[in-house]
């Protein structure tokens, strides 16, 4: 199952993957991804993903952005290492953070360059915060920079 980074290639060239379920569960690592559909990635979310979704993200945003920012290391070791899943909480920033890379990933193809360029620079229209400081302050956070990327997905000035 592809992951991370290698799932960004299906956004390049061509209409991204079926529909959002599929495309964050490949993201994200998930097994079975073909079959998610909104209720089923929803109730994973609330059950706890598994921790391999953390090395997922690490992949594309980098390890000091995941664990450490979004999911403590202790934490993530701790869990990794009993093979339990992230607590509801850490799974939907997790989830959250998820829906922006994706939105980025069609915006962008793919590309992952200037998918961390948008992330990691400030932006007027976020009060000066980046984009990944702001998404992963909280839901609302996350949302507001959703919005804004959707916005220009739609081909408004941002």
């Amino acid at each position: 199952m592809a992951s991370g980074v290698d799932a960004l290639a299906s956004y390049a060239d061509r209409p991204p993957p079926l529909n959002e379920p599929t495309r964050l569960a490949r993201l994200m690592g998930l097994e079975d991804s073909r079959e998610l559909d909104d209720v089923e990635l929803a109730r994973r979310v609330a059950n706890g993903l598994p921790t391999t979704v953390v090395i997922a993200f690490a992949r594309i945003l980098g390890r000091s952005k995941v664990i450490g920012l979004m999911i403590p290391e202790a934490t993530y070791r701790r869990l990794s290492k009993r093979g339990k899943p992230l607590s509801r909480d850490h799974s939907e920033r997790i989830y959250e953070i998820g829906r922006i890379l994706d939105a980025l990933a069609r915006v962008y193809h793919g590309d992952l360059d200037k998918m961390l360029a948008f992330l990691q620079h400030p932006h007027m229209l976020l009060g000066g915060d980046t984009p990944f400081d702001m998404a992963r302050s909280s839901s609302a956070g996350a949302e507001t920079v959703l919005n804004l990327i959707l916005r220009a997905e739609a081909g408004m000035p941002v």
